[in-house]
């Protein structure tokens, strides 16, 4: 079972790896915007894998929390710059 961990480990470091150059590179907000959520993606997929791992799961409420505000936070800048360029 030690394996399996440690390949999902690795892929989602990989991930978060392709993530961060599209959140680094863009072109657009937009492109920054989903490189930022799948990078919270990835971090609650991490907490949650850990979680399986060690055998904890009472606390369930943390990467629930997590999920909830990036997306959150990923809508309300969509938002913000749709309006922008509505106002142009």
């Amino acid at each position: 079972m030690t394996v399996v961990f440690t390949v999902t480990f690795g892929l989602l470091a990989v991930a978060a790896l392709l993530a961060t150059g599209r959140l680094l590179r863009g072109p657009s907000t937009l492109d920054r915007i989903v490189a930022l959520e799948m990078i919270v993606v990835l971090f609650v997929a991490g907490v949650v894998t850990n979680m399986a791992m060690t055998g904890r799961s009472g606390e369930l409420a943390l990467p629930m929390t997590v999920a909830l505000v990036g997306f959150i936070g990923s809508l309300t800048a969509v938002r913000t710059i749709a309006e922008r360029r509505r106002h142009r």
